[in-house]
């Protein structure tokens, strides 16, 4: 590619997107060309975000130093992009319906209003010792709701027929399931990384630098000791980890499930989450940061989901089935999830839970998972709702 072609490039990309920047209302008619870049660039602004975000929970668990930090720039590029898309969703109506508009809008809103409380926090408190805290929570309050409008957008309005188009679908859907999976999952990596600073610590060689291990203890009010590292590392009680994993984690791919509508569509979004978690894990320690441990037990836990749906598919989509699959459900996720947790535990590593909290682990899953069903039914989010929607809508004039 050439100096001049390079040059050209700009007015060239000005030159095909002018003429959609005109006002209109969410809904609109979306060309399938502006369709597909709009959905692309969601992509893009995801996998960044949640890259920088990867990076900068295993940042904070080795240094104190935090301005500027290349976690952060690599995240904010991501929020830039997005930002930038919001906008052109908002002014166009190009590619949502009106309630993909407000979610990703709204959540864009709460994401950027989050920042500099974020800021501030730090500058009053220095480093968060725990991802849960409320400055941090709205960043994935925030983001939950993007996404959760993006692939309302995605699932309404991307082209459906042939293969190629199917497939297509299907996999964008799935991949945004596993970046909601990601950002809900965030702040118990809190509990990941703990674990294994507090098995450094006691090797004699700590992942934490010395000026946060100081910082720590004087926050915590005590010497740098054992006492001290637990505290800093695992700051909640250990019964949030088998709940936020085996309740909310798992409710996630109860409703992919539900609205891509494949088998084993919740194993291949677990698969590819730990996958993905897999993957950086050496990447990062390469680099001199800390390990984590690894959520496999996810991957168990999904594969109940899935047996749930094809235990339940003689019951059709009768109320009985809507009744029998959460139960049969929640006692196949919370095997999953106790038993891999115990494996993980024994063979590799894990955060500390309580072994006799399966029981309210599975009441609460069957309770959210019977609330999915009403409320998936009820909005017509299912796969083969999305034909029958009857309010506004986005389509694409032609498959691509």
């Amino acid at each position: 590619m050439t100096i001049g072609t390079l040059r050209q490039t700009p007015h060239r990309i000005l030159d095909w997107a002018l003429p959609y920047w005109t006002r209109g209302e969410a809904g609109r008619e979306t060309p399938a060309e502006l369709f597909r870049v709009l959905y692309l660039g969601w992509l893009a602004a995801f996998v960044l975000k949640m890259l920088g975000a990867s990076w900068d929970v295993s940042w904070h668990f080795r240094w104190l130093r935090d301005d500027l930090a290349p976690p952060h720039l690599l995240n904010t590029v991501g929020t830039v992009i997005a930002v930038g898309l919001t906008i052109v969703h908002w002014y166009t109506g190009y590619g949502v319906d009106r309630l993909a508009s407000r979610l990703i809008v709204w959540g864009t809103g709460v994401f950027l209003i989050a920042i500099p409380l974020d800021l501030i926090n730090h500058r009053v408190n220095g480093l968060d010792i725990t991802a849960w805290s409320p400055s941090h929570a709205l960043l994935f309050i925030g983001s939950g709701l993007m996404i959760a409008g993006v692939t309302r957008g995605w699932w309404l309005g991307a082209p459906r027929g042939d293969a190629r188009a199917e497939r297509r679908r299907t996999l964008v859907l799935g991949a945004l399931f596993v970046f909601f999976l990601e950002n809900l999952h965030f702040p118990a990596q809190q509990q990941e990384y703990g674990v294994l600073e507090i098995a450094s610590w006691d090797r004699g060689d700590p992942y934490a630098e010395p000026s946060l291990l100081e910082f720590a203890a004087n926050q915590l009010g005590r010497a740098v000791d054992r006492e001290m590292i637990v505290k800093f590392s695992l700051p909640v009680p250990d019964l949030l980890y088998p709940l936020w994993a085996g309740v909310a984690g798992m409710l996630v791919l109860v409703i992919a499930r539900l609205m891509v509508g494949r088998a084993w569509t919740a194993t291949a979004v677990a698969a590819a989450y730990v996958g993905y978690r897999a993957l950086v894990w050496p990447l990062f320690v390469g680099m001199g940061f800390p390990a984590s441990a690894v959520p496999f037990f996810f991957v168990l836990g999904a594969v109940g989901v899935d047996l749930a749906f094809m235990g339940c598919l003689l019951l059709g989509d009768s109320t009985l089935a809507r009744l029998v699959r959460p139960v049969l459900g929640a006692a196949l996720v919370t095997a999953g999830i106790y038993g891999g947790l115990a494996l993980q535990s024994k063979f590799l590593s894990a955060p500390p839970y309580p072994e006799d909290s399966w029981p309210m682990a599975a009441g609460l899953l069957a309770a959210v998972w019977i609330g999915a069903e009403i409320l998936t039914r009820m909005y017509r989010l299912r796969d083969g709702d999305r034909d029958q929607e009857t309010g506004a809508r986005v389509s694409a004039t032609a498959t691509p």
